[in-house]
């Protein structure tokens, strides 16, 4: 039986190669487990809007219509107050609706802690190739 250090070069080379393809594979099995973890995420986030959405569906027509009572009294012809207060909301829904995808976006999603480790993999592959 050879020792560790009565190892020839090829041998060597053998070795550092098989433990490359093992970490390798582990940055991937990371790196499915992340992506995944990021999957349910946006899923959860999407289920959350969805449903804040439709409790919100009632209440919003309601704080419309009062906006639009007031300014009904306020002087304004209905028509015009409702414009006014159906305007408004649908700048404040098109707010929410941009910085719902900007939370979506390949930026936020992206396996930041996968895509570091492969990094120090790499470097550390190309000492070992040195």
């Amino acid at each position: 039986m050879t020792s560790r250090t009565d190892r020839s070069i090829p041998e060597l080379f053998s070795d550092a190669f098989a433990q490359l393809a093992k970490l390798i594979g582990n940055e991937f099995a990371v790196a499915r487990a992340e992506l995944s973890e990021k999957a349910g995420q946006a899923g959860r986030a999407a289920a959350m809007m969805g449903a804040g959405a439709v409790i919100m569906i009632p209440a919003l027509v309601m704080l419309l219509f009062a906006a639009a009572a007031a300014l009904m009294h306020a002087g304004i012809s209905d028509p015009f107050a409702y414009l006014i207060a159906g305007g408004g909301a649908a700048i404040v829904s098109l707010a929410l609706i941009v910085v719902g995808i900007s939370r979506l976006s390949g930026d936020a999603m992206k396996p930041a802690a996968t895509m570091e480790e492969i990094q120090r993999d790499k470097a550390a592959a190309r000492e070992l190739v040195r």
